[in-house]
């Protein structure tokens, strides 16, 4: 199955998306859900065109991989993660997390390699959890 990794970005006056490794692939926003929103709805719009004119990408069966930058992300999911619980997973300092959501600071690719870990090591816990 193909994957189209969609990077959401966050800039002065919204959010905007586009696939990395797909064309015509973009989307816009006020918010993560409006530019995923925007971003399915390019996708079906593409799909309606005429074969020739559809991205090699939507042909078939495809998987979409949402890909923030940190400050997105951390924006994202304030209302969820707090600083300090994504400290506490990470072991990057709160202040230096609260730099990254602010946009002051860009993580070098280390760092940011060390947040996507620690989630995915939460979410892997989380999917094990029976209630």
């Amino acid at each position: 199955m193909k994957r189209i990794r969609i990077l959401i970005e966050r800039g002065k006056d919204g959010y905007s998306a586009y696939a990395e490794n797909a064309r015509k692939i973009y989307g816009i926003g006020d918010t993560v859900q409006d530019v995923k929103r925007n971003v399915l709805e390019c996708i079906e719009i593409l799909k309606s065109f005429d074969d020739k004119n559809i991205p090699a990408a939507l042909k078939g069966e495809y998987e979409i991989i949402w890909k923030f930058d940190v400050e997105s992300l951390l924006e994202y999911y304030k209302g969820i993660f707090s600083q300090t619980g994504i400290a506490r997973l990470t072991g990057i300092n709160e202040k230096q997390l609260n730099h990254y959501a602010s946009g002051l600071k860009k993580p070098r690719a280390a760092q940011a390699k060390k947040i996507e870990s620690a989630l995915h090591k939460l979410g892997g816990e989380l999917l094990a959890i029976e209630l």
